[in-house]
């Protein structure tokens, strides 16, 4: 089961996907599936055919995304947070090897085509929850153990 929450830059970039979609792209695709299915046979309709597999997808979107903005609680920044992994923490971990990585700690939702996010629910963010500069964190990944090092947290304060 995934943590229902979400950064505030996430949450406005959610927002922003389905205003695009219900508003800007599936008012445009379901022109073309009225011209399209206005042209006669519709099995034989290639336009008819791809459009409305479209319009099925960005439905799916639709409904995914307002569930999902309903059910999710927007995660602001708290000055408390600093020193500490949290929430929308940014983290630089280096391991025994000298492998380093950087990344931010958020919600499900926001992971994707992102290569520095992490999910909060990941081993490697369960692992870190309040850990400070300096300590290890053992992560239990199905590869095995391995062992990292904070090297730097941060946040980016964002207003409300």
């Amino acid at each position: 089961m995934r943590t229902a929450i979400v950064t505030r830059e996430g949450f406005t970039k959610l927002k922003k996907e389905l205003d695009f979609l219900w508003r800007e792209e599936r008012p445009e695709i379901t022109k073309k599936v009225a011209w399209a299915a206005s042209l006669g046979d519709r099995s034989e309709n290639a336009d008819y055919q791809y459009n409305k597999k479209r319009l099925r997808e960005i439905d799916r979107r639709v409904r995914y995304l307002r569930k999902s903005i309903e059910n999710t609680k927007v995660v602001d920044y708290a000055p408390e947070q600093e020193g500490r992994v949290f929430f929308g923490a940014w983290v630089e971990i280096e391991n025994d090897d000298g492998e380093q990585l950087q990344f931010r700690v958020v919600g499900y939702d926001e992971i994707f085509g992102r290569k520095n996010y992490i999910s909060i629910d990941s081993p490697m963010a369960r692992a870190l929850l309040k850990k400070q500069v300096d300590d290890e964190a053992l992560v239990v990944t199905p590869e095995g153990e391995k062992i990292w090092y904070i090297n730097k947290i941060w946040y980016l304060e964002t207003s409300s």
